[in-house]
């Protein structure tokens, strides 16, 4: 492998939170020979250090944009505790609403301010897999004004994320890269085990619907991060392309 895909920058950040209660850390890749008087499209991801650590991010990034393939873009990775992530990304969870609130007043002004990213709605793109597509959709729903821009790799959509669309008069700001496997029928849950390729058809529809735009493909995988990583590429360029 070329060593220059290897190379990265990825700084850490911290951002202090009153709707959490805490401080969480977040780490910023930023693309090969970057300028920092430069203001790059940014892709914030949910379960940050698993997309950097199991998606390979950063390496597959530096890949496209070194060849040409895509525009340089910056990328946060927002870890989560895995205690706290149902919690957290599930719209029925105690801490949602709290960490969406975090969201949007406290890490957008932060990294928008410290970090040379856009700061308009088109050049963000919200991203995650499984429940991290799920509070990414929903940031959207409710942060018309700033999110129009979506990744969801094997979203794990319940009845409210239904309900929420349907609430909405139209969607048609939303452009939204959506993926599920043709495995994921019976998927492990702490509620149970969930049939995600239906239920992800059903939110393709509503979404369709309420007008949204959507490149939705139903590939072979299922609901793990050997399959997200094969699919990640693919995002990349949907979003940042030449």
């Amino acid at each position: 492998m070329d060593q220059r895909y290897l190379k990265r920058t990825i700084v850490n950040g911290e951002v202090e939170s009153s709707h959490l209660g805490e401080t969480r850390s977040i780490q910023v890749y930023l693309p090969p020979e970057h300028d920092d008087h430069a203001s790059y499209p940014v892709l914030y991801l949910q379960d940050g250090d698993d997309y950097l650590n199991l998606g390979r991010l950063a390496t597959q990034a530096n890949r496209l944009i070194l060849d040409g393939e895509i525009r340089p873009f910056a990328a946060v990775a927002i870890p989560v505790d895995k205690e706290k992530r149902t919690s957290e990304y599930a719209p029925v969870g105690e801490r949602h609403q709290p960490y969406l609130r975090f969201f949007t007043d406290e890490l957008l002004p932060y990294v928008e301010g410290e970090f040379p990213v856009a700061a308009i709605p088109g050049e963000r793109v919200l991203g995650g897999s499984s429940l991290g597509g799920t509070v990414s959709l929903h940031l959207a729903l409710q942060n018309p004004q700033q999110f129009h821009r979506i990744l969801s790799q094997s979203g794990a959509f319940l009845e409210p994320t239904l309900e929420a669309i349907r609430h909405t008069d139209s969607l048609s700001h939303l452009e939204i890269y959506q993926t599920i496997g043709k495995a994921e029928t019976a998927v492990p849950t702490h509620i149970g085990n969930l049939d995600l390729l239906s239920r992800n058809r059903e939110v393709h529809r509503a979404l369709q619907e309420k007008d949204a735009r959507i490149h939705y493909t139903e590939q072979d995988g299922n609901h793990t991060w050997g399959f997200w990583q094969k699919d990640l590429p693919q995002a990349l360029a949907f979003f940042f392309g030449m």
